[in-house]
């Protein structure tokens, strides 16, 4: 098990400037955002530190160099679009950028790519899962021909106004993995773990650590604090963002002992990246490194 960091935080910076950042404070493992260049203007989406679409062998070569100087290895590939959306156009453009990161992994020596199982807002559970029946096989025909695990994260998308009612990630309980992974019984496919999303829901995010051990491809650092006053002004039944507040790991409310404690009894021997959404840390650049710098030492006491 090595930690890691999720780039998005750093969406002005280079994918050399992002691998200089995580080659100094000692991290092994990046997990890269690859998004299509303008591909989204949502908050943490759309960036861009590889650039699929103008990879060639130059290019390749260039990245697998410099991460070999800097002592880095990409943990994954990271792009995160609504492959469900009700704006079909959208969703089958997601589809295709999703399978040419597939097929490109392995390029970079690269063997996961994490992305969202997606969500019809307006749809219901069922219907939705009858779209994954028809939209993800083909999807994971390419991870099993180009042998891809992809990490689908547990997070239910539904923050603010314009994600209501329904969200945008079906992946968001352990009784949807079940359907899932039923539906789409491939060994490629597997969770991108991250306790947050367990938590802002009122669940229990240690134990299914346990009950998915074999499921867990990669996982997730990102604390998340829930303000009682704010649930006793607006209730349980509001946006998200109206009554909870991504922290970085340690000044949120996750136990990390025991999430860590979790993860070495199950043997896991994968990236757990740090991934930062604090926004008391994002006034400036020298903010986000000061966080990622305080996020890694408390990690540190762990792994």
């Amino acid at each position: 098990m090595k930690l890691g960091l999720n780039s998005a935080i750093l969406p002005d910076c280079s994918f050399k400037e992002v691998i200089d950042i995580c080659s100094g404070q000692g991290l092994p493992y990046v997990e890269i955002c690859c998004w299509p260049v303008g591909g989204s203007d949502r908050r943490y989406a759309g960036v861009t530190h590889i650039d699929i679409d103008r990879l060639n062998e130059d290019s390749i070569e260039d990245i697998k160099k410099y991460l070999q100087i800097k002592d880095v290895s990409i943990s994954a590939l990271a792009y995160y679009p609504n492959l469900l959306d009700s704006d079909r156009d959208k969703a089958k453009a997601a589809a295709e950028h999703l399978k040419n990161l597939i097929r490109c992994a392995p390029l970079l020596n690269v063997h996961h790519v994490n992305t969202f199982i997606g969500r019809d807002k307006n749809k219901t559970v069922r219907e939705n899962l009858d779209m994954v029946k028809s939209i993800w096989p083909e999807i994971l025909e390419a991870a099993e021909t180009y042998q891809v695990d992809i990490g689908i994260e547990n997070c239910p998308m539904y923050f603010t106004e314009d994600e209501w009612p329904g969200g945008c990630n079906l992946a968001s309980s352990p009784w949807l993995w079940d359907e899932i992974f039923s539906i789409l019984p491939s060994p490629r496919l597997g969770l991108n773990y991250d306790p947050s999303h367990l938590l802002l829901q009122g669940m229990d995010y240690i134990q299914p650590i346990y009950d998915y051990q074999d499921r867990i491809f990669h996982a997730h650092i990102k604390d998340l604090h829930i303000h009682k006053d704010r649930i006793d002004r607006y209730g349980r039944f509001a946006y998200p963002s109206q009554y909870s507040s991504p922290k970085l790991p340690g000044l949120g409310d996750i136990d990390w002992g025991a999430y860590m404690s979790a993860l070495y009894d199950i043997q896991f021997d994968g990236a757990v990246c740090i991934e930062l959404e604090d926004k008391n840390f994002e006034t400036s650049e020298a903010d986000v490194r000061k966080a990622i710098e305080i996020s890694v030492r408390f990690m540190r006491q762990f792994i």
